[in-house]
């Protein structure tokens, strides 16, 4: 599938273009929160504590008179930095567990499909809090722990790829040439095995949000002073009743977030899974 093909597919999807454009919002909002925050997320005002949203404060101020608009965008860089890194951490551990136990068979194959099983086992949110409880809370943390404890899936996914593709003309032609193995496992299978580890990337990012914000929502993520959407919603929940707009703001961007990712997952899955077109 060509580069221009597959871009005019995706565009035909209206579900994946509006995932893809509040993706890019959001990245662009990351990259740009310093130039486009009005204060320093962590300066204190305790003469403007706890304001109403206006021109001034347009999502209001917090109860220590930090501008709640420039916390909630330095939030977007730590919330999609952990969703980015902890995916990339859970594809890189996925890809090769399941490469080599798709392309091996036998005790190999056994001894990691179980693993894997125990792992599912195992809820992974309970998992992740007991990790985090034990080795303590940091952003650092946050992202290796809820990276090593995703990976199960695109394990399985590249592992059913692998198991369809390993007997392939290009595969067995490759063997009687004597090319090693892990030649032909990273550089002529995994490449054609990679479709629905895309998905699951996408997928996974809006996933790793919403785990890092209810981390931090718990006080076990990102610590203060440092800004997260969970740990703003934290703060919030003490005051929600008289100032809501620190639990309705963060909430939003995080919904916005994860919606966003789910609908460029979802649109690039019915683009590359050929069982799924009509």
């Amino acid at each position: 599938m060509s580069v221009g093909f597959f871009w005019r597919q995706l565009g035909r999807n209206p579900l994946a273009v509006s995932g893809g454009i509040i993706v890019a919002g959001m990245m662009l909002v990351a990259l740009a929160a310093p130039w486009l925050a009005p204060y320093d997320p962590d300066h204190i005002d305790l003469h403007a504590m706890l304001l109403t949203p206006s021109s001034s404060h347009w999502l209001g101020t917090d109860e220590l008179g930090r501008d709640a608009f420039s916390r909630i965008l330095y939030g977007t860089r730590i919330s999609l930095l952990v969703g980015i890194v902890a995916v990339g951490i859970s594809i890189l551990i996925g890809m090769v567990a399941g490469a080599v136990s798709g392309y091996y068979p036998g005790w190999v194959d056994t001894v990691l499909m179980r693993l894997v099983d125990i792992m599912l086992s195992i809820p992974t949110f309970f998992l992740i809090l007991a990790v985090v409880a034990l080795i303590g809370p940091s952003l650092l943390n946050v992202m290796i722990v809820i990276g090593v404890t995703s990976w199960m899936g695109v394990a399985r996914l590249v592992r059913g790829e692998f198991l369809a593709l390993k007997e392939s003309d290009y595969v067995i032609a490759a063997r009687a040439l004597g090319v090693p193995a892990w030649r032909i496992i990273f550089r002529h299978i995994l490449p054609n095995a990679m479709s629905p580890v895309y998905v699951s990337a996408i997928l996974g990012v809006g996933a790793a949000v919403l785990v890092e914000s209810s981390l931090s929502f718990l006080g076990l993520g990102v610590q203060p002073p440092t800004p997260s959407w969970g740990n703003i919603l934290t703060e919030g929940q003490a005051t929600i009743e008289i100032a809501w707009w620190l639990s309705l703001f963060p909430g939003v961007a995080i919904l916005v977030t994860v919606l966003g990712y789910n609908l460029l997952g979802e649109g690039l899955r019915d683009l590359l899974d050929p069982r799924l077109k009509k």
